[in-house]
């Protein structure tokens, strides 16, 4: 007798994981989330600290600062602070987003105290070594250089200098460039730290937190951190007024055309920000979406193309990136445009239901580390959203109806397109300006 097949039934709501909120004596907000089986503890400290403030002419410090904070503090040098750390088995780390500062720390829960000492340390005390110093600004050149030789980075590093406007930081690069990063000393390091303070800042930690007093351990560390001074929130970028044009980069014999194609968009704070994230997925999240299905399924002209919103410290944007054949970029081009153009046109329900039905129950094995829980929340706090916006976006996800993606699609590229390629200018320029797409910049690399 064969046994029925047992009825698959719709999974119930998620809720998210809910932390405990501190506010320190020195203003540091401590959000700390028990998270049982998790052994590695996972520390995420986010600062405030807005690029729109760096000095023109030292542009790409924070980040250089960033990359210093590991380099001896609190006394010890660099190889006595990265001994500290492998001793206690603790990873520490730092980058800059648009935002702000972050800096993570992932250690075994036994060690957890020492280790907050450790990053106490790195945040309010650095060395900043001038050796250390000149090693990583070097870095930073060649990096740039680097970047420059590679078609994806080179036409993302023009998307944001065509689409914002040139008074906007948003329109440099996060980390530099070669003229500023050589004006950068081991001085106005030292100035950029004096903006780094506790007030305004958040602290996420998350793990197998039983038996631990985190806040006490917390009080402990970085509750001695003292630093006055007012947090800087960073600022929604101002649209370039000629963001609307193509820009092609010459890249002289490439055998393949980079695309970055993008426009200003909401960020997560937004009221319709639900439905962005669907729409992104439907028209390039997945092998399925309309632009991959199109021009690699049916064309064969990519290896694959994708659509995503990048959401911000305030605003954001939309944007679609890949590469195809060079001899068959300018057909490419106008088809990939006409998709963007057909998206206006609307959704079915059961395109909708896709797309909702993916992110909504791939989204509860995201929550299943303690540095992911972290990383969440870490960035709720930098961006100023309530802690429960996921599982509230969520719901409104599963509300939505095909109207709610025309409404999104409708706000998306109103003013136009910002179109790069990267591509070898002497094969693809006529094509393109025979397809009509519009006035061509050529930009020599």
């Amino acid at each position: 007798m064969s046994t029925p097949r047992p009825e698959v039934t719709a999974p119930g709501p998620w809720h998210q994981p809910r932390p405990r909120e501190v506010i320190l004596d020195n203003g540091l907000r401590l959000l700390t989330l028990d998270l049982p089986g998790q052994e590695v503890i996972a520390c995420r400290t986010v600062v405030p600290v807005s690029l729109s403030e760096e000095d023109p002419a030292h542009e790409g410090a924070t980040a250089m600062l960033a990359r210093l904070l590991d380099e001896g503090a609190g006394g010890l040098g660099p190889e006595e602070f990265a001994l500290a750390l492998e001793r206690h088995g603790a990873v520490l780390g730092a980058g800059v987003v648009e935002g702000g500062l972050s800096v993570d720390l992932d250690v075994p829960a036994r060690h957890l105290a020492a280790a907050l000492a450790l990053l106490a340390d790195a945040l309010a005390e650095p060395l900043l070594p001038e050796s250390e110093v000149r090693r990583v600004l070097r870095n930073r050149v060649a990096e740039y250089d680097h970047e420059s030789s590679s078609a994806p980075h080179r036409a993302a590093r023009e998307l944001i200098a065509t689409m914002w406007s040139p008074r906007c930081r948003a329109s440099r690069p996060t980390a530099g460039r070669p003229e500023t990063i050589e004006a950068i000393d081991r001085e106005v390091l030292r100035a950029r730290h004096a903006r780094v303070l506790p007030a305004g800042s958040t602290l996420v930690v998350s793990g197998n937190l039983r038996g631990l007093d985190v806040p006490a351990l917390v009080g402990d560390t970085l509750g001695r951190w003292q630093a006055t001074g007012v947090a800087a929130r960073a600022v929604a970028p101002e649209p370039a007024p000629d963001a609307a044009r193509i820009v092609l980069v010459d890249r002289p014999g490439s055998v393949q055309s980079e695309f970055a194609i993008g426009c200003p968009a909401p960020g997560r704070s937004d009221e319709q920000w639900a439905a962005f994230p669907v729409l992104a997925y439907l028209i390039g999240g997945s092998p399925n979406a309309r632009i991959d299905a199109l021009l690699r399924e049916d064309k064969g002209y990519t290896y694959g193309i994708r659509a995503a919103m990048r959401p911000r410290a305030v605003g954001g944007s939309f944007v679609v990136s890949g590469s195809v054949r060079r001899e068959v970029t300018a057909e490419a081009l106008t088809l990939l445009l006409g998709e963007l153009d057909r998206a206006r046109e609307g959704f079915a329900a059961p395109e909708l239901a896709r797309g909702v039905d993916f992110i909504t129950r791939a989204q509860p094995g995201r929550w299943g580390t303690s540095d992911a829980v972290a990383d969440e929340f870490a960035a709720l706090a930098l961006e100023g959203l309530p802690l429960d916006q996921p599982e509230r976006s969520m719901a409104a996800m599963q509300a939505l109806v095909p109207d709610d993606l025309s409404s999104a699609m409708a706000r998306l590229g109103v003013d136009g397109w910002s179109i790069v390629l990267v591509a070898d200018a002497e094969t693809v320029f006529e094509p393109l300006r025979a397809s009509g797409v519009g006035p061509i910049q050529l930009v020599r690399s």
